[in-house]
């Protein structure tokens, strides 16, 4: 017979150590803590660390900057990230499956499904293009280094050209092309050949059969590595996410000694206390912090989710959320000791050379580094570390979406062929990839990533707190963790949970609505159509949510929408601990009293002592579930 956690009771023996073994099995679980540490630092530490955090800290104040970031660490991102590793964990499910504890909002996984969905496809993209440029870094000469190729113009200018003799002579230079703007050829490299940039985005153009075949690779790479779940992955993450801080400090090192590095790192810190009271800076702060920390994404409830029951996610969520920001950091100091070094050999201003997004990593960044001696070498080792910055990322998105189907279905056949899933996603983001791949390409990825994943992840968020703290019940969810930890969350978590996270996310959202603006890249202005399409990629995330919720309260009983209402949002009877042994207290299942009087669970309140008759009966959880136990057994 099988109880709703397809656990099989023979003769009505008590689930023992074999219940046990079958479930982990089954499912699956971390070899030990430190794989499933390291896999959460893979998945927040990412591409934005590097490419984002250094240069909203720049614009925003320098050193000013931290606070308000630190400040949003504290009361929205460490306690989200709590929040959703003792959620995942404390279920053993996907971002689907945890909405036991409220059916009807089981809409927000959904939500988190799209999302992962849009980022994987084009996260991807950005991983296949950092292989191209980590495959041609296998040279003598970069080929970004000089103006003298078939795809340059007559505005490009190099920091190293020939005929260009002295400091004063380039200054001459760059007060000619002052007029003209100066191109550099990393730049022209990077539009005119490696992305042979379209002149909209409706103009497909052909597909760069290079950049396909990197996309392959990347794929590949991703689909090989989680070939057998988090067995597999977490044994790479021992690579992938501890080797990006290997050559973070061997690129410091050689930034730091470099002329005018010290300039560029003074940028980047120099506090302008007058902006901390700019709204711009503090919506920045937590926005970054929320998209850094890969909240409301659903990978850190599927990473929780192949947990030990009694994990301490407390300890983990503080570790992992500070090196995440820790790393954030560090890697301005990389990034503005190089940039700082350019801008003293062209003889400007740092502003004037600092970027971000692949602006930066895949021109500015890569423009310095011909600079240096053995060019190749850093040239190899940066996009090396992007690339490991990405598959860290993009591990955990595959394996949401994998782990989310695979839970859904929850049937012996589709765990069996768990990796026949995997393979089947991999291709589908290939060949979804495929446009990104196009001459408008980076037109694409760019309204992806501004649109499919900004603010749909707030609202997401916003509703996960909603209907955890308020509907489930604060009580009920503090009661659960104590269970699964040994000790309720903190009084601070309580509070933020309650009032200050909530508060702040709705902030966040706000202030996204005001500082909208439309979507440009470089001079390009994009057309409304593709706007469009950008808002509707934002909605079909938010959209399950009331479509979900619709669909549930017509489906659950009860005469009148109160009482639907009611039945659509109280946890069902499968909500709880997966294990049979971790089901104690209120979870603890009601076995018949004829064959199970001596395991008989004691009352809580002897006076309230239950017939044998009343046993039979459908028995009232605490937590509003009606628990009957002949349907159980």
């Amino acid at each position: 017979v099988d109880t709703p956690h397809g656990i099989s009771l023979q003769n009505g023996t008590v689930p023992g150590e074999q219940g046990k073994q079958n479930k982990s099995v089954k499912r699956g679980n971390w070899g030990n803590q430190i794989e499933f540490v390291l896999t959460s630092v893979g998945y927040a530490v990412g591409l934005g660390n590097v490419w984002r955090f250094p240069y909203l800290c720049y614009r925003n104040g320098g050193g000013a900057f931290m606070f308000p970031y630190f400040i949003m660490l504290v009361f929205c991102g460490i306690p989200l990230f709590f929040m959703e590793l003792s959620f995942g964990q404390f279920a053993s499910q996907g971002c689907l499956g945890v909405w036991r504890v409220s059916p009807m909002f089981k809409g927000v996984g959904y939500g988190m499904m799209v999302v992962s969905t849009y980022i994987g496809i084009y996260y991807n993209v950005v991983i296949c293009i950092a292989f191209y440029y980590f495959f041609v870094s296998m040279t003598r000469v970069l080929p970004w280094t000089y103006c003298s190729n078939p795809w340059n113009t007559p505005d490009c200018v190099g920091v190293l050209d020939g005929n260009i003799s002295s400091r004063a002579a380039l200054n001459l230079t760059h007060f000619l092309n002052t007029t003209q703007k100066r191109t550099s050829p990393s730049e022209e490299y990077w539009r005119r050949y490696v992305l042979d940039l379209s002149d909209d985005i409706g103009n497909l153009g052909e597909v760069r059969l290079p950049l396909l075949g990197c996309l392959g690779v990347s794929w590949v790479v991703v689909f090989l590595c989680l070939i057998k779940g988090v067995k597999s992955s977490g044994k790479v993450v021992y690579f992938t996410a501890t080797f990006p801080y290997v050559v973070l400090t061997i690129l410091f090192v050689r930034g730091i000694t470099l002329d005018g590095a010290l300039t560029g790192i003074m940028y980047y810190l120099t506090p302008q206390w007058d902006k901390i009271l700019n709204a711009k800076v503090w919506g920045d702060a937590a926005s970054q912090i929320f998209y850094s920390l890969g909240c409301a994404w659903g990978g850190l409830i599927t990473m929780a989710s192949y947990n030990k029951f009694h994990n301490n996610c407390y300890r983990d969520s503080i570790i992992i959320s500070i090196t995440n920001c820790a790393t954030s950091v560090y890697a301005g100091f990389v990034i503005f000791s190089i940039l700082g070094f350019m801008a003293n050999h062209l003889g400007v201003d740092v502003s004037k050379v600092a970027d971000h997004g692949p602006g930066l990593a895949f021109v500015a960044y890569p423009e310095a580094l011909t600079l240096l001696p053995i060019s190749p070498l850093w040239s190899i080792l940066f996009f090396f570390m992007l690339i490991l910055l990405g598959l860290g990322t993009q591990f955990c998105l595959l394996e949401t979406l994998v782990t989310a189907i695979v839970d859904e279905v929850g049937n012996e056949w589709i765990i069996r062929r768990k990796t026949f899933v995997t393979l089947g996603v991999a291709v589908a983001g290939f060949l979804l990839g495929v446009p990104l791949t196009t001459q408008a390409g980076i037109y694409w990825l760019l309204l992806m990533d501004n649109y499919a994943a900004s603010f749909s992840l707030v609202v997401i968020s916003c509703i996960m707190c909603v209907a955890i703290m308020y509907i489930y019940g604060h009580r009920n969810y503090f009661k659960d963790i104590e269970m699964m930890l040994g000790f309720p969350p903190p009084l601070f978590f309580q509070i933020c949970w309650r009032f200050i996270s909530p508060a702040i996310i709705f902030f966040i959202l706000v202030f996204t609505v005001i500082q909208y603006r439309p979507i440009s890249y470089n001079d390009y202005v994009y057309p409304t159509w593709a706007i469009s399409i950008g808002f509707l990629m934002a909605l079909s995330s938010v959209i399950c949510i009331p479509i979900y919720a619709i669909y549930k309260v017509c489906r659950s009983e009860g005469d009148t929408l109160l009482e639907r209402l009611k039945n659509a949002t109280k946890a069902s009877k499968d909500w709880g601990p997966a294990l049979p042994e971790h089901r104690s207290g209120r979870y603890a299942p009601a076995f018949s009293p004829s064959t199970e009087s001596h395991l008989e669970v004691q009352p809580l309140q002897p006076e309230k002592g239950r017939s044998e008759a009343a046993a039979a009966s459908p028995v009232q959880g605490s937590n509003g579930s009606a628990h009957s136990q002949d349907s159980r057994l």
